[in-house]
């Protein structure tokens, strides 16, 4: 009757939040103690209760009964997909007091953070160079154990990331695909071309550090003598 009434008689008495029934006060005590009585027999991650295990259990069953109605996208729990549908709303409902910059996701504004702060999280075990997320540790470990998980399809050269494989395929396709429409010169990428195009433009993008005056990319690294009484 407690659920209909609103009674909540049971406090606890670290933190003050009153229960209904007992046995969730039992449980919610596992916040201040830190016990998680229930582990997963797969890769041994423990949790507070019992629900927290069986929900986790889908990622290695792969069960994702809740799915979305607009793309059939399917997830291991239904507030998966709460957030999942800001995909298509295109909502973003946290956003970075800081610098205002929107996220779909919590979990994203969290990352975004440590952009302000410099928290770097995750340290390499072997050369202690920390990193923002633990993607960019994991990608970062293939310096020491040298593995090459990126390989081209036309000659099996291997490559820590994919974007270096992806700019590898240009040496089989002969691909420049950024023709300069004022001289005709070729650039294997677009920031080249765009850097080039200064060259008609007269744009004077880059500045001295020393004295401020402003000159082309390659004007700079000539001027920069001056100071430095280079020849």
């Amino acid at each position: 009757m407690r659920i209909h009434t609103g009674e909540k008689p049971f406090a606890c008495e670290l933190c003050g939040k009153k229960f209904t029934i007992q046995g969730n006060l039992k449980t919610h005590m596992r916040v201040h103690t830190g016990e998680k009585p229930f582990a997963c027999e797969l890769c041994g991650k423990r949790f507070t209760e019992q629900g927290s295990l069986k929900r986790h259990m889908r990622v290695h069953t792969g069960d994702k009964p809740f799915a979305c109605d607009v793309c059939g996208k399917g997830f291991t729990q239904q507030g998966d997909i709460k957030r999942h549908m800001r995909v298509h709303t295109g909502e973003k409902a946290c956003a970075c007091e800081l610098c205002g910059k929107g996220f779909t996701d919590k979990g994203y504004l969290k990352k975004h953070m440590r952009v302000h702060t410099g928290e770097k999280p995750f340290p390499c075990e072997h050369c202690g160079r920390g990193f923002r997320e633990h993607g960019y540790l994991k990608t970062h470990m293939r310096v020491h154990t040298g593995e090459r998980p990126f390989a081209c399809k036309l000659c099996n050269k291997g490559f820590k990331r994919q974007g270096d494989m992806k700019r590898h395929m240009r040496v089989h396709t002969e691909g420049k695909p950024s023709p300069c429409e004022l001289c005709g010169k070729e650039c294997t990428r677009q920031g080249d071309l765009k850097r080039h195009m200064k060259v008609h433009t007269g744009e004077k993008t880059f500045s001295c550090k020393l004295c401020g005056k402003r000159f082309t990319q390659e004007n700079l690294k000539t001027h920069y003598k001056v100071h430095t009484g280079e020849k």
